[in-house]
């Protein structure tokens, strides 16, 4: 599901993959010359996602990927409870943790978890992947304070509230029918 939005308009497209999408995300841009703007996606972690969209608009100068919060919020949280020895110590480390990715600053969230003492531990390779997430991640969290102040949008909530709405038609209108 993507949600299209310029001035004065907004769209949503669906489809059965994300090439396809892409493509017709492509086809509208082209159709009503929006070739000027910035394109802005916002993202959950999903490298195959992050891939297919650089991929796919390989020529636009002006192209943005971001990060959502939710999406990183829970991926730290998760990886903080498997690498962690019990919740106090997990939720000391995950409000720290967000309280530096809030503000953009994954460097030092990347030398914070490398110098978590390794007796709160009980799964490293929790916190290695957490970082190899950083690295991935890095170019597409911004600071998400100064876009709150600023009035932008720090999630694809949209995109996802559409799907919410799109699945739930389908299931009260069409017998639960997902064929194409």
């Amino acid at each position: 599901v993507v949600h299209l939005q310029h001035p004065n308009h907004t769209y949503c497209i669906t489809g059965q993959s994300v090439p396809g999408v892409l493509l017709l995300v492509l086809a509208y841009l082209l159709r009503n010359t929006c070739l000027g703007f910035r394109f802005q996606f916002f993202v959950d972690g999903q490298k195959t996602l992050h891939a297919a969209i650089l991929r796919a608009f390989s020529w636009v100068h002006n192209l943005g990927l971001l990060l959502d919060w939710y999406p990183l919020q829970d991926k730290c949280a998760r990886e903080l409870s498997l690498a962690m020895n019990g919740t106090t110590l997990r939720n000391e480390a995950l409000a720290e943790l967000s309280s530096l990715l809030w503000y953009g600053r994954v460097e030092s969230a990347k030398t914070f978890l490398r110098n978590l003492p390794k007796t709160q531990m009980k799964n490293p390779d929790a916190i290695r992947r957490l970082l190899g997430y950083f690295e991935r991640n890095q170019p597409y969290i911004p600071c998400y304070e100064v876009r709150k102040r600023l009035g932008l949008r720090n999630s694809s909530n949209r995109g996802e509230k559409m799907n919410d709405l799109l699945v739930s038609h389908r299931q009260k209108h069409q017998g639960m029918s997902w064929s194409v």
